[in-house]
């Protein structure tokens, strides 16, 4: 397991790379297509995709990508292990140029998250997770040639040092709806000083993994290359995603790749 992680990882922190490139050059090509969907596909995502797939590839493992999504769930759904990747989570903030988007890869076993990474190419910071043995945060800049190395110098999640007067609701930079608005009031009753926070792509479901936020209610639509390398991380940190109102949590290769309104916390 070591080496899909830290093979995970390598990729990850590669595609980031790639797409930095792309980021920071203002001759750069920007441009935008739409998906199926509507959502923007850049340039980018598709670099990110092509060095992650080529990475992947070296561990056996079935590969679905967001921008691969056509494999029929016939030969899909015979899985019992795959990695679950989006090339480029928050496109829309990559487009604005915030920062604000990550790189996420998870391995999923028997319909569940056992390892997540999430890398943030514009702040450096790495997120890994091996459910049953620990979430972990670092800066990484440059690609670990081990998983021991870069283990050593990371904080394990939840970053307990880190203390907080307020209870700070995360929620989402690009979607917020009126059952969102009703949830947070709800939330208010009991947490007069509640605090609202906005951020873009998987950093929300992170920031509850590492105790900056207390929770995240989602009541949009997200895709299950969206949230399955935080959920990993959510878990091992100690927490959870669940369906609202539910004690269920989400599954992933379902028929239908969508995703169903959930909770982290």
């Amino acid at each position: 397991m070591k080496q899909n992680i830290l093979a995970a990882i390598q990729a990850a922190i590669e595609a980031g790379h790639k797409i930095l490139e792309i980021y920071n050059d203002p001759n750069a090509d920007f441009s935008v297509e739409k998906k199926a969907d509507n959502s923007p596909l850049t340039i980018a995502d598709k670099i990110s995709h092509k060095h992650i797939v080529r990475k992947l590839k070296t561990t056996g493992i079935s590969i679905l990508s967001e921008e691969g999504r056509d494999i029929p769930y016939e030969e899909r759904s015979t899985w019992n292990r795959f990695w679950l990747v989006d090339p480029i989570d928050g496109t829309k903030e990559f487009i604005k140029k915030n920062g604000e988007f990550t790189v996420n890869i998870a391995l999923i076993e028997n319909n569940n998250p056992v390892v997540g990474v999430v890398y943030v190419p514009v702040k450096t910071e790495l997120y890994w997770a091996l459910v049953g043995e620990g979430a972990w945060k670092v800066r990484a800049t440059e690609i670990p040639e081990n998983l021991d190395d870069i283990t050593e110098k990371a904080k394990r999640l939840p970053i307990i040092d880190r203390e907080r007067s307020v209870f700070r609701v995360v929620g989402s930079r690009s979607f917020l709806n009126a059952e969102t608005e009703h949830f947070v009031d709800k939330l208010r009753e009991n947490h007069p000083d509640l605090e609202v926070v906005s951020k873009g792509s998987s950093l929300k479901i992170c920031m509850v993994a590492e105790g900056d936020a207390d929770i995240y209610p989602r009541f949009g639509p997200t895709m299950e290359w969206d949230t399955a390398a935080g959920h990993a991380i959510v878990n091992a940190a100690g927490k959870r995603i669940t369906l609202v109102d539910q004690e269920i949590q989400l599954k992933y290769n379902k028929e239908n790749l969508l995703n169903p309104s959930f909770i982290v916390k």
